[in-house]
């Protein structure tokens, strides 16, 4: 027997686990994708400027180096519709002459991160609480003034979201987000798959 969900309980249950985004109305699912490059100045512009001019969404994008100093890593989390419009982002992307691999860490077993850094107003009287929360979260504290704390996270995107939650109840003054960071499990590196 087949059951049936409104559109709205779909789209509910799509934001709140974060692995599906709604655009419109419209489900996509998010994949991660590690780009080795040459390390050359303007290959991070191409690369996001081709998704982009195909109308793909970027959730998230950051670049960094790697082991090699000739090779740069970008990791970019995409929202597709479907796996043929993915397919579609990763032709595109193998077409340009500074990629040198492509690898959907969505579909390899895969460790991914994101960081964060909040600013919060906090008071004497407040300290306590947002001190609690801290630990609870396992973050740090890595700032802290007469009026306000500034809190280091990392783990995965729903404990980012989680923390930011809970703290919505103070005043967040200012928050700072890398994006999703992966990595393959086991000893084959990205470079190697």
């Amino acid at each position: 027997m087949i059951k049936w969900f409104s559109h709205e309980f779909v789209l509910k249950i799509a934001n709140q686990y974060k692995f599906f985004s709604c655009k419109e109305g419209i489900i996509l699912q998010k994949y991660i994708l590690a780009v080795l490059v040459d390390n050359k100045p303007g290959v991070l512009t191409h690369v996001s400027g081709l998704i982009s001019r195909r109308a793909f969404n970027i959730e998230s994008i950051s670049a960094g180096y790697t082991e090699e100093p000739s090779v740069t890593r970008i990791n970019i989390v995409v929202s597709v519709e479907t796996e043929n419009e993915l397919d579609q982002v990763v032709n595109q992307l193998s077409k340009l002459i500074d990629v040198i691999k492509i690898v959907n860490l969505s579909k390899a077993p895969s460790i991914e991160r994101e960081l964060v850094m909040i600013k919060i107003r906090a008071d004497k009287n407040s300290r306590a609480d947002i001190l609690n929360i801290v630990n609870i979260f396992r973050a740090k504290i890595v700032d802290v003034t007469s009026e306000t704390v500034v809190i280091e996270l990392t783990g995965h995107q729903r404990k980012i979201d989680a923390i930011c939650e809970v703290l919505g109840e103070y005043e967040i003054l200012e928050i700072a987000r890398t994006g999703a960071i992966a990595l393959s499990r086991g000893s084959t590196p990205v470079k190697k798959m």
